[in-house]
């Protein structure tokens, strides 16, 4: 499996610790930086593992910021990407699960390299529950192509 990982200043830390466990893993792993803890903005490397998922290059993705939050919201923009910011083993699990997450988003602020590898097991051991969640999964897919425009104030 392929995996893209990237960072804003605020995950480099656990980024680092993340691409090294994934790696012993016997993943293939491609880092998309940041490369610092200088400030960057979280965005730019929102949009390259979503690109790198949404156009087939990886299976998978992780990013990390101070709280995942604002990765998850960028990611969540690029078509066919799934992500899922989690917080425990279970949320994860429950991600990849029930809601097909292609993306996990982690905070590198609130937890240790040790809760971030076993939210990312959970995430890569959990099989998609199909059945109503399939149902449900289908409709997200379906929202994309949708064209939503912002109501005239």
């Amino acid at each position: 499996m392929k995996i893209v990982v990237a960072s804003d200043h605020g995950g480099f830390t656990a980024k680092e610790a993340i691409v090294k466990a994934l790696e012993k893993l016997g993943l293939e792993v491609l880092d998309l930086g940041c490369r610092t803890e200088e400030s960057c903005d979280y965005p730019d490397y929102a949009r390259k593992v979503a690109q790198a998922v949404s156009q087939g290059r990886a299976e998978k993705g992780i990013l990390v910021c101070g709280t995942g939050i604002g990765m998850s919201i960028a990611a969540n923009k690029f078509p066919g990407v799934r992500a899922a910011v989690v917080w425990s083993r279970e949320t994860a699990h429950l991600a990849g699960e029930h809601n097909w997450a292609n993306v996990l988003c982690l905070s590198g602020r609130l937890f240790s390299g040790a809760q971030h590898i076993t939210m990312i097991r959970a995430w890569l051991a959990a099989a998609f529950g199909e059945g109503r969640h399939s149902r449900r999964v289908k409709k997200i897919i379906k929202f994309e192509s949708l064209s939503c425009k912002p109501r005239k104030s």
